[in-house]
C-alpha cells in the first residue's frame, strides 16, 4: 500500500472519485490507508460530498436522459447512462429478493437489472428485448450490492447488441449479450377506435 502526504492523498482522492463517485469512504480509507475520519475531513477541505449525495446527483443527471423506460421502470438505481453507448445501474440485495432458505438472491432480480440497462440504453422512444444469452457466473447474496453496466457493441439499423455485466465488489456473479429492438414511438393502441 502506498503512503501519501496530505495533499497528494487529496488530489488522489479527487482522481479517484472523479474516475468512480461511488467509492464509499470505507473503501477510499481501504485504498489510502487511513481512518474513515481522516477520509471525511479530506472530503470535507475538498467540498466532496458523502457517496449519498454523489450518487443521487449523478442518478439525477442519468434518470433525466431515459428515453424508453420511465424512471420508475429501471430495476436497481441508475448511476449513469449515455444513450446509444452504456449504462449503469446499482442494487442492494434485500430480503424481498432473496430465496427464503438458500438466503441468495432470485435469478429474475438480476436478469431485470440487466434487462432494464439493456433497453435503456437503446436510442428509441420503444425498446423491446428480443433474445438474451445470459450466465450467472455465482449467487448474490442477501445485503450484497450488485453494479451492473451495460454496453452497446453493435447497432445495425433498429436492432442493438447490449454486452452485460453484474458484478459484486471485482467479482462477476452474470454476464451475456442482449438483443434489443428499437422503435422509433409507441404503436397505437387499437382500443378506443371506432
Amino acid at each position: 500500500m502506498t503512503r501519501f502526504r496530505k495533499l497528494e492523498r487529496r488530489e488522489a482522492l479527487k482522481t479517484a472519485l472523479s474516475q468512480n463517485p461511488f467509492l464509499t469512504d470505507e473503501e477510499l480509507a481501504q485504498t489510502f490507508g487511513v481512518s474513515i475520519s481522516t477520509i471525511r475531513l479530506d472530503r470535507g477541505k475538498l467540498d466532496i460530498p458523502e457517496v449519498r449525495l454523489r450518487t443521487l446527483a449523478v442518478a439525477h443527471e442519468s434518470y433525466s436522459a431515459l428515453k424508453a423506460l420511465g424512471e420508475q421502470e429501471i430495476i436497481g438505481s441508475l448511476v449513469d447512462l449515455k444513450i446509444g453507448e452504456y449504462a449503469r445501474s446499482e442494487l442492494l440485495i434485500d430480503e424481498s429478493m432473496v430465496l427464503k432458505k438458500a438466503r441468495v438472491a432470485r435469478g429474475h432480480h438480476l436478469f431485470a437489472q440487466v434487462n432494464s440497462l439493456a433497453i435503456a440504453v437503446v436510442d428509441a422512444e420503444v425498446a423491446v428485448t428480443g433474445s438474451t444469452r445470459l450466465k450467472f457466473v455465482r449467487p448474490v447474496h442477501l445485503g450484497e450490492r450488485v453494479v451492473a453496466e451495460g454496453k452497446v457493441s453493435k447497432r445495425k439499423d433498429n436492432k442493438y447488441w447490449v454486452e452485460v455485466l453484474a458484478k459484486v465488489g471485482e467479482e462477476q456473479v452474470l454476464k451475456g449479450r442482449l438483443f434489443v429492438f428499437a422503435f422509433p414511438e409507441a404503436a397505437e393502441s387499437s382500443s378506443g377506435r371506432e
